[in-house]
């Protein structure tokens, strides 16, 4: 067997990278057609096993907590 030219192996390699490349735009494409989208879109419903913070949690982090000012119309 004879001695394969670097350039040549580049090439396949980048040949290969591509493919990769559409292969994963495919898919995105997909999900994304594939996932409800616009305003009537329902968000995924909390889990029972996922991790939700608590007050205390993001309080510790320097998160304001407290009552719900954000209503304030005072500008």
């Amino acid at each position: 067997m004879g001695k394969r030219s670097k350039t040549g192996v580049l090439k396949r390699l980048r040949e290969i990278k591509k493919a990769e490349k559409a292969a994963l735009k495919r898919d995105q494409v997909r999900t994304r057609r594939e996932a409800p989208a616009g305003p009537g879109a329902e968000e995924p419903a909390v889990a029972d096993n996922d991790q939700i913070a608590t007050d205390e949690d993001l309080a510790g982090y320097g998160f304001p907590v407290g009552p719900d000012d954000d209503d304030d119309d005072s500008r």
